[in-house]
């Protein structure tokens, strides 16, 4: 099933991320804090949305989507100003990709 799939593929990468909590935290606190929120975010409506009728499913994944998104734009964020490495950063945009591009398509059945 596609929206389990993308369950463990969201808790892999909130696996991944949680360490780089602390070193973007030591930094910037309010990226950190919102580093974390998005990425509980994206495992949380992803979640959700398996167990919720057709319409409300739809739209927890589009938000899951949309929090994946948010996630990447706070690793750039961290990337660019040098908390974290940009190799980082890459391996786990393109895990994040992969989350955005199942939950999109879960979205828009």
């Amino acid at each position: 099933m596609q929206s389990e799939n993308v369950y463990i593929r969201a808790r892999k990468v909130v696996q991944q991320v949680a360490p780089l909590l602390q070193v973007v935290r030591a930094q910037d606190r309010a990226l950190a804090d919102q580093l974390k929120r998005a990425a509980q975010s994206v495992v949380l409506n992803i979640a959700e949305a398996r167990g919720s009728d057709a319409g409300n499913a739809r739209a927890r994944f589009a938000t899951a989507c949309g929090s994946a998104k948010e996630v990447r734009a706070a690793l750039h964020i961290a990337s660019d100003w040098g908390y974290i490495g940009s190799q980082t950063a890459t391996h786990l945009d393109r895990r994040l990709d992969e989350v955005c591009a199942i939950t999109w398509c879960l979205a828009k059945r």
